[in-house]
């Protein structure tokens, strides 16, 4: 076992990346590919599901090469994966039916605003914990059911398979053979009861979406199956599957109630592990499963804002203020503060606390002395506004005070964002040493199965700090910030109303 590895999938929503991970949660080798976004019109986000497979499974085998090993030296495989993308493939053949059509898609918003006329919201929130949004996969699959030719036909004759990303790669890399989700995918679907632990059939009836579509769910750490596909040249046991940030929480090992993350990539996810009940939120957060080990169930509230990471993408790639993505710092760095100017990133609408879809980018406070280093740090700023309004909604569900906030993801490097995070809490924010505690969280979830790992208490003791972050600026100074950005909220979505 000393020459063994485990290797960790973190099929993300720009790119497919891979770590091999030794015993000591080390990283030997890592590999990433980043992928075609699509976008159909304005709110439509979609990806080609054969070119998530494709990049995910060469960046799996670059992985293994880079560190001088072959399929033979890697003991299990753990997934981790963007949630809420929605994928439908013909069993026959294996071929998706439709694009994947990503979490951020809003085309289903309007339909979204249909259920809650139909009154049905409290039902949903009280079995899936979640509230009735575009972001979740059940209305997705209605929308193919619903826009691809003979689509419901062939659904109801049981010949369509719907899976979030970690099913559809399970299913490629077993050949077809297997079809299946964990707790956590599956809780994110809108169509599962987090308390029975099964699909839903009146949620499925009232989206007139067939159950011979869904997937069977297991736990998050369990032997799921072993690949057979000929990406490598032995069969590796699938033995840990999560959704990203799941994953993300157990890689930083939050284990205990309480203990708050915050992966801050494409998007920002904030969540809680709240220990074996599940806590209903009054404050607009989502009620999830954190993950399922042996038969135990760990629950999780979780805030989720869309636009995290993106608003930087943004800033390079629409307004080309930046070359690349690392440049944000140095520039938002050159001013003092954002005198004044505030931007509120709602370009697929407003997620946790306030979830308005109709919501859109905007930005306040602009005067003609307003440089693009005023905008850069107005954008750096929002990622922590967002982040703040989050933690208090979960403060107030939990009804406790964090003592600590647990940052990864790849906007954790930019040292003023953190610092400026701190200030805003006014409590310490915690970076580890491997950041990539997605593709870790997914690896010690293989790995607890698979036995390469004894206990949680040994991987426990495998995390390390990098950084410590201490509130610096005066608590007046922090509040009138605050209140600057709550302003600048109430307007946007003010904005977003019809006339």
């Amino acid at each position: 076992m000393e020459a063994q590895y485990i290797l960790a999938l973190d099929q993300g929503t720009s790119s497919s990346r891979a770590i091999v991970f030794n015993r000591r949660g080390g990283i030997v080798s890592t590999a990433q590919k980043e992928f075609l976004q699509i976008y159909p019109q304005p709110g439509w986000v979609e990806q080609d599901p054969q070119e998530i497979w494709s990049t995910q499974a060469g960046v799996a085998v670059e992985a293994i090469v880079r560190a001088g090993l072959n399929g033979g030296s890697i003991y299990a495989l753990g997934i981790a994966n963007q949630r809420e993308t929605t994928i439908v493939w013909d069993r026959n053949t294996g071929l998706p039916i439709y694009n994947a059509i990503v979490w951020q898609d809003r085309r289903t918003a309007n339909f979204c605003d249909e259920l809650k006329a139909r009154g049905i919201e409290s039902n949903v929130r009280a079995k899936t914990g979640l509230p009735i949004d575009a972001y979740f996969s059940a209305t997705k699959i209605r929308w193919i059911l619903d826009n691809v030719d003979g689509a419901r036909i062939r659904a109801k004759q049981g010949r369509f398979a719907f899976g979030t990303v970690d099913s559809w790669l399970i299913w490629n890399f077993t050949r077809h053979s297997m079809h299946a989700t964990d707790v956590t995918n599956a809780s994110r679907t809108m169509l599962f009861n987090i308390h029975t632990l099964d699909w839903d059939d009146e949620l499925l009836e009232e989206l007139e979406i067939p159950r011979s579509m869904m997937p069977q769910v297991m736990p998050s750490s369990v032997l799921f199956d072993v690949t057979k596909t000929t990406v490598f040249a032995s069969q590796i046991p699938i033995s840990g599957v999560a959704g990203d940030q799941h994953a993300a929480l157990f890689g930083q090992m939050c284990t205990t109630p309480g203990m708050v993350k915050n992966t801050y990539g494409t998007g920002c996810f904030l969540v809680m592990n709240t220990g074996d009940k599940p806590i209903e939120s009054h404050n607009n957060l989502i009620t999830t499963i954190a993950w399922q080990i042996d038969r135990k169930i760990t629950y999780a509230l979780e805030g989720s804002i869309f636009i995290g990471g993106a608003v930087v993408q943004w800033l390079r790639d629409g307004l080309r203020i930046i070359n690349k993505a690392a440049d944000i710092e140095g520039l938002a760095n050159s001013v003092p503060h954002s005198d004044g100017v505030f931007l509120v990133p709602a370009f697929a609408g407003l997620g946790a606390p306030y979830w308005n879809p109709h919501a859109r980018g905007t930005l306040f406070g602009a005067t003609q002395s307003t440089s693009s280093a005023h905008i850069a740090r107005a954008a750096l700023d929002s990622i922590a506004y967002q982040s703040f309004d989050v933690i208090k909604a979960m403060e107030a569900d939990a009804g406790q005070l964090i003592t600590e906030l647990r940052v990864d993801g790849g906007a954790v490097a930019n040292n003023l964002l953190m610092q400026f995070q701190s200030d805003l809490l006014g409590v310490d924010v915690i970076r580890p040493c491997i950041s990539e505690t997605t593709a870790l969280g997914a690896a010690y979830l293989a790995g607890l199965a698979a036995g390469y790992w004894d206990s949680i208490d040994e991987v426990q003791n495998q995390w390390r700090l990098d950084r410590r972050f201490t509130p610096e600026l005066k608590s007046e100074e922090v509040a009138r910030y605050r209140a600057g950005w709550h302003r600048a909220v109430s307007a946007a979505i003010m904005w977003a109303q019809p006339n």
